[in-house]
């Protein structure tokens, strides 16, 4: 990616621009998020600080990888009580969470998976939020019938919990829309959804407006943006056909950027991909 510095980027986009959440709110039903893995505060509190300072509507954040105590890192309740006054502070909305635990104990196979979705299904409650990402990636993807009829079963058996919680099993993967319509009717609950991530399926070769279009707002819980390692809108993806089916379908929710940003150029890469995007929602 290329980098702009501050003063170049208040040249090219215009500071008019930064008025635009209050803009979009009025017309748009969409918000527009960012992962707290894409500010580079994985599991850390100042994600809420960064992504408000930045302009965005919403952060979703991740509960941590290395454990404390076999514990997630954010199973902590000095750490959710932080969460949620930074949150208020801030006024922006935690808006879904991550096990990325899972990166490491995959829900597949990996028999310690469930106690990492069934902790994060509570601490995302207590974070006030209902969307927690599922994710099924590396050595942990789903590749075949027999690990996606198991990963099924092991939702089912979670689902009971999230729907007394009040929150969403949001799958994450690089399998086809049909697959995870087939694992979600595996589940047997209304709390087991698509976390719809529109660079991975199209890596992964699907059409990703027809999919969206397909699934339609009552199985996709949100979804993530990014045409990595490009600028939104330099890569091979046109958003302006998503953006227009992801309102044509009356989804409502949050589309969290999952945009890839160089360290030293971080806030420019991140505010020009989010002026981006709410460009093209008002052009859709």
């Amino acid at each position: 990616m290329r980098s702009l510095n501050r003063r170049q980027w208040l040249g090219t986009f215009g500071a008019a621009a930064l008025a635009a959440p209050s803009v979009f709110a009025a017309r748009e039903k969409l918000k527009i998020g960012i992962t707290d893995w894409n500010l580079m505060l994985d599991a850390n509190p100042k994600a809420v600080v960064l992504a408000s300072q930045l302009g965005f509507e919403g952060v979703q954040i991740s509960f941590g990888r290395k454990l404390v105590d076999n514990k997630l890192p954010l199973d902590n309740p000095e750490l959710i009580a932080q969460y949620l006054q930074l949150s208020k502070q801030y006024g922006i909305p935690i808006d879904g969470t991550c096990v990325d635990r899972l990166h490491d104990n995959g829900l597949k196979s990996d028999k310690l998976a469930p106690k990492w979705v069934s902790d994060s299904i509570r601490l995302t409650k207590e974070l006030h939020t209902k969307v927690l990402l599922v994710p099924f990636f590396g050595k942990w993807a789903l590749t075949n019938q027999s690990e996606m009829d198991y990963t099924g079963d092991a939702l089912r058996d979670l689902a009971p919990e999230a729907e007394k919680a009040g929150v969403i099993l949001g799958i994450e993967d690089t399998i086809s829309a049909e697959d995870n319509v087939r694992m979600i009717d595996r589940a047997h609950s209304k709390n087991v959804m698509v976390y719809y991530d529109v660079g991975n399926s199209t890596k992964a070769g699907f059409d990703i407006v027809k999919e969206i279009r397909w699934l339609g707002k009552d199985r996709i819980c949100q979804f993530h943006l990014k045409d990595n390692p490009n600028y939104l809108g330099e890569g091979s993806i046109e958003f302006g056909a998503v953006m227009h089916t992801i309102r044509d379908i009356g989804f409502s929710g949050y589309a969290n950027l999952e945009t890839d940003a160089h360290e030293q150029t971080l806030e420019a890469d991140l505010r020009r991909n989010l002026l981006y995007i709410r460009k093209v929602m008002q052009q859709s």
